[in-house]
């Protein structure tokens, strides 16, 4: 710094302290001017406290936004061009239902709705993802670029008209001492800047529509997420409303012992069947006694032999009926427990197509068990 700038400076901080001490009395603004730096000073403390806040709502956790801070830092540096997403609540959440319901398999209806549940809250955190990007991109960046360009310039003017004001004052205040050109030089440079500082603050304040238009943006994101979310959880509720009252509806399945497998005392040959002869109750009193199988015999699947089942070849896919289905709606296959039904397609992981008797149509994959499994894609 020059000895001129030096002694300005000089100048400046006992004109100040002066006014602060002394009370010595500089030069005042007009009333229209001193509002709007008030509110130029209002929309500055907004814009550093909003960007802040919609940031933590965003992204609430503080320890997820300084790691993903972090690691975005690094991917720049390093010139990877793809960033790291904010881990949602909701895609955590859905990530462990749907793992579980995944090792609990299509069988399970606990199972089955698990998986649902957790693809819908996937589905919600995406929504949440391309939330975080549209307001950022439409209210987030808009903001902090106000903030970095138009309003750091205003500021900036405001800092340097309090210095010329000072300057002025203190040459002022010390007319005779200081040279009439210098004070009139001072106070030309005074009033340039507060024209400058005030023309700027006058285009900020009035600029109202874009402020406005940045706002709306944000509305508008905040709608289409909610929407979005309404949507899948909605039919998230339909589809687990159909479960629940297909699971109340199902006649409870009673518990069957199944055959074992062991090898042959006398030859040691496999596929050999052996079950000990059991006395049973059943539910009108009588008695009945499942003997051992022999081999090439029919194979039971629940310990007992059904005379139906001698004359079944097992030679393409099919199941048997665990409990009886009476469909309510078009295409469904009606069948009662123990009958055995010739698989032709699986459409999905809850529905299989079949033959029963020549009449064909769609049944539940709980309601039976299946025998031969249709042959793998």
């Amino acid at each position: 710094m020059s000895v001129s700038g030096m002694k300005k400076q000089l100048h400046k901080a006992s004109q100040l302290l002066n006014e602060r001490l002394m009370g010595a009395e500089g030069t005042k603004m007009d009333e229209d001017f001193l509002k709007m730096e008030k509110s130029v000073a209002v929309i500055h403390s907004l814009l550093v406290e909003l960007l802040s806040r919609t940031t933590e709502f965003l992204q609430p956790n503080p320890a997820d936004r300084a790691k993903l801070s972090m690691l975005n830092t690094m991917s720049r540096i390093r010139g990877q061009g793809k960033s790291v997403g904010y881990p949602q609540t909701e895609g955590m959440l859905g990530d462990c239902m749907l793992h579980y319901g995944q090792e609990l398999g299509a069988a399970s209806e606990f199972g089955g709705a698990l998986s649902g549940v957790g693809e819908a809250l996937q589905q919600v955190a995406q929504a949440r993802d391309t939330l975080d990007i549209n307001v950022k991109h439409s209210f987030i960046d808009p903001l902090q670029d106000l903030h970095n360009t138009e309003l750091k310039e205003i500021r900036y003017q405001l800092k340097k008209l309090n210095g010329r004001r000072l300057d002025f004052d203190y040459k002022r205040r010390r007319r005779g001492k200081v040279p009439a050109e210098e004070v009139r030089q001072a106070w030309d440079k005074f009033i340039t800047s507060k024209e400058l500082a005030e023309r700027s603050m006058f285009i900020l304040l009035q600029n109202d529509v874009d402020q406005l238009s940045r706002l709306a943006a944000l509305v508008a994101a905040l709608l289409d997420f909610h929407r979005n979310t309404h949507r899948i959880l909605l039919g998230l509720h339909g589809n687990l409303q159909a479960r629940l009252t297909a699971a109340s509806n199902r006649p409870e399945r009673r518990f069957r012992p199944k055959r074992i497998r062991i090898r042959s005392e006398h030859n040691g040959s496999i596929g050999f069947y052996h079950q000990p002869a059991v006395t049973s109750t059943v539910s009108s009193g009588e008695q009945f006694t499942a003997l051992p199988s022999r081999p090439g015999s029919p194979i039971s699947c629940y310990g007992v032999s059904r005379p139906a089942d001698s004359k079944l070849v097992l030679d393409q896919p099919c199941c048997r009926a665990l409990y009886s289905f009476h469909p309510n709606h078009e295409g469904e296959l009606d069948f009662s427990e123990g009958d055995v039904i010739i698989l032709t397609n699986q459409v999905d992981a809850n529905w299989y197509e079949g033959t029963l008797g020549g009449r064909s149509g769609l049944f539940p994959v709980s309601y039976v068990d299946v025998l031969v499994p249709l042959p793998l894609p």
